[in-house]
């Protein structure tokens, strides 16, 4: 199977061509990684002309601007870049036959649950900032395009092949390298308060489901392998946990003593406006296995951050 992947030099991307590359159903000259110069959000007209080049068969869509104070104050940007360019993109693909992945976010949600579930893929979608909308623009994009192919499908027209899936898939709260993530964040700023002699500050009135992704990029592996595109998918790490939970567990595992104090996020005013409850309620993978806790896989990260952190030449 001929898979290509854009944003591959992404954080979820560089996951996805590793997973990709170990998956038996992708043949021995691997994955099609697609970077800017293949597909540019800011130009996305040529797409195209480059899934008739490449010819996959599956496009997994990981490409995105995911600044999301960015997003909050350049709205138009962020709906060229995560909404028409999405739907160019599946135009291009559903004219052809091509299946589709389109990664997506908890953040389409408005995120006031107080319920304690976490949001089903059927739940209705509602925005609060510019990101999420400009991600939920991107989702209703590809599924016009995918429905106007079918359409033309079944009347007939020779130019839309039979057959094309499209999935959604929604996550939350992603980590993993190269870093510069969340877990990177909290290392640094519990490094600055323990020199100051301060406490670390950490936000209480957040929370989501932390998602690893490394494990995201298998699973997403799991369901283009499986021939389970279709539908909306809910994948995240098992577990949900606020913003100062999520940071205490990384803490005692890197053995790091500082204290902490806990605090609302408008402690620190920002452009976008995050949800507050940012929980999605996994949906079912084709193995049958959910996916792992959350701690668990940020065990499985911390060492390699860890190493990030530990200056050249020191010792241990």
């Amino acid at each position: 199977m001929r898979v290509a992947v854009t944003g591959a030099r992404g954080r979820l991307g560089r996951a996805l061509i590793a997973a990709l590359e170990e998956a038996p159903f992708v043949g021995p000259a691997g994955p099609i990684a697609w970077g800017r110069d293949a597909f540019d959000l800011d130009a996305p007209a040529g797409v195209g002309a480059v899934v008739e080049r490449d010819r996959p068969e599956v496009v997994i869509h990981a490409a995105a601007w995911t600044d999301v104070d960015g997003c909050a104050r350049e709205p138009g940007l962020a709906m060229a870049r995560n909404g028409a360019a999405t739907a160019t993109l599946a135009e291009a693909c559903a004219a052809r036959g091509v299946d589709l992945i389109v990664i997506s976010t908890n953040e389409v949600f408005d995120g006031r649950r107080t319920d304690g579930r976490g949001y089903a893929p059927n739940d209705p979608s509602d925005p609060i900032n510019a990101y999420g909308a400009s991600k939920l623009a991107g989702e209703r994009g590809a599924r016009a395009a995918y429905g106007r192919a079918e359409e033309a499908q079944g009347h007939g027209a020779e130019a839309s092949p039979s057959g094309a899936a499209l999935g959604i898939v929604r996550t939350a709260w992603l980590f993993g390298p190269p870093g510069n993530d969340f877990p990177a964040k909290i290392l640094a700023a519990a490094e600055r308060a323990k020199a100051a002699g301060q406490p670390l500050r950490l936000v209480a009135d957040e929370t989501g489901s932390p998602t690893y992704s490394v494990d995201l990029a298998e699973a997403i592996a799991e369901v283009v392998g499986a021939a389970a595109i279709e539908g909306v998918h809910h994948i995240v790490n098992a577990g949900a946990v606020s913003r100062a939970g999520c940071a205490r567990e990384l803490l005692h595992q890197a053995g790091l003593d500082v204290v902490t104090e806990d605090v609302p996020a408008s402690t620190w005013p920002r452009a976008s406006t995050p949800p507050a409850w940012a929980v999605l309620e996994p949906t079912p993978l084709p193995g049958g296995e959910p996916m792992r806790a959350w701690q668990q896989a940020l065990a499985d990260y911390l060492p390699a951050l860890l190493r990030q952190r530990t200056p050249a030449g020191s010792a241990g």
